[in-house]
């Protein structure tokens, strides 16, 4: 399991992790990687997402339709630039991830999970 402290991290992944901020879109590594492989969480090493749930958003920020195991998210309403939003995080390292909309794929359920992946995660290959 990987752990990392407040001092392991450099200032944007403590802006994103610790403080609820983003990357620019289309400027990270995983918005349009698809290969296969699950994505856990950066500061715990918590599995949260795999490469079967990832879908094109054109959003420039790595999207999926569903968690890994629900147990693992805590949403929380997020108020911040005159918006109302569901924000996500890791139940065990409380990172910020993203956000979740209800604007996905209808045939897997119709929620969007729109991560700021860069940062907040790491991709582990599967053979």
């Amino acid at each position: 399991m990987i752990k990392k402290s407040k001092d392991e991290l450099n200032d944007m992944e403590y802006l994103v992790t610790q403080e609820s901020g983003t990357e620019p879109p289309f400027q990270n590594e995983y918005w349009n990687h698809f290969d296969k492989g699950i994505y856990v969480d950066k500061l715990s090493g918590k599995p949260l997402f795999t490469s079967e749930e990832k879908f094109e958003s054109n959003c420039g920020w790595p999207s999926f339709s569903k968690a890994l195991d629900d147990d693992e998210i805590v949403e929380l309403v997020d108020k911040s630039f005159g918006m109302i939003r569901t924000e996500v995080r890791s139940e065990e390292a409380n990172s910020h991830l993203g956000h979740v909309f209800n604007d996905g794929p209808k045939e897997s359920g119709g929620l969007r999970y729109l991560l700021t992946l860069q940062l907040s995660n790491l991709f582990l290959m599967i053979n």
